[in-house]
């Protein structure tokens, strides 16, 4: 099994990021392979809405969009990761989802996803527009989200890494999802 971790937050070692890691610690656990991306280190255009990809089959922008479609559709597992940005998903990660118009995106069916979403607000209703945004996106192209790891109340950099409960969960979604695969 194949696991692909996205990281859509550009603080490296961040709330964002400690979760993702446990969740592929988890699935390394149960014997997935696994692989983790950092949005912010890559260069990912925004959609040009100019429909070159659905005409060629070639997205106009020259970017590493391209290869990051191309591994997502190696994966049976996604890790999608992104802190909440007044009310939504960070810049890089909307980016990286607005690129998904690509015909690649047909792939997509049957794929799984693991979402991490961590805010630094106390309650978890300041991530339903962004929760909701990608539940909508995954059903209309077919994609079963598994668990959705919400995490209420980290504003400060890495502070997830002080909860041992949180992080058994995020290592249990991902051992449970590798494991149950199939």
């Amino acid at each position: 099994m194949q696991v692909l971790g996205i990281i859509g937050s550009p603080r490296l070692g961040g709330n964002t990021d400690s979760l993702v890691d446990e969740v592929l610690a988890g699935a390394e656990e149960a014997g997935a392979s696994t692989e983790k991306i950092i949005l912010n280190k890559l260069n990912i255009k925004p959609c040009q809405a100019c429909n070159t990809c659905h005409k060629t089959g070639q997205c106009a922008q020259k970017d590493d969009m391209a290869d990051l479609l191309d591994k997502m559709l190696q994966s049976d597992l996604w890790i999608l990761g992104t802190p909440i940005y007044w009310w939504g998903p960070t810049a890089q990660f909307k980016a990286f989802l607005d690129r998904w118009y690509h015909p690649k995106h047909e792939g997509f069916k049957g794929k799984r996803v693991i979402l991490v979403i961590p805010l630094g607000g106390g309650n978890e209703k300041y991530a339903r527009h962004t929760v909701g945004l990608l539940e909508d996106v995954f059903n209309y192209l077919g994609i079963q989200l598994v668990e959705s790891v919400i995490a209420p109340g980290f504003n400060r950099y890495g502070e997830v890494k002080n909860d041992s409960g949180l992080l058994k969960k995020a290592r249990k979604a991902g051992k449970e999802a590798a494991e149950n695969f199939g």
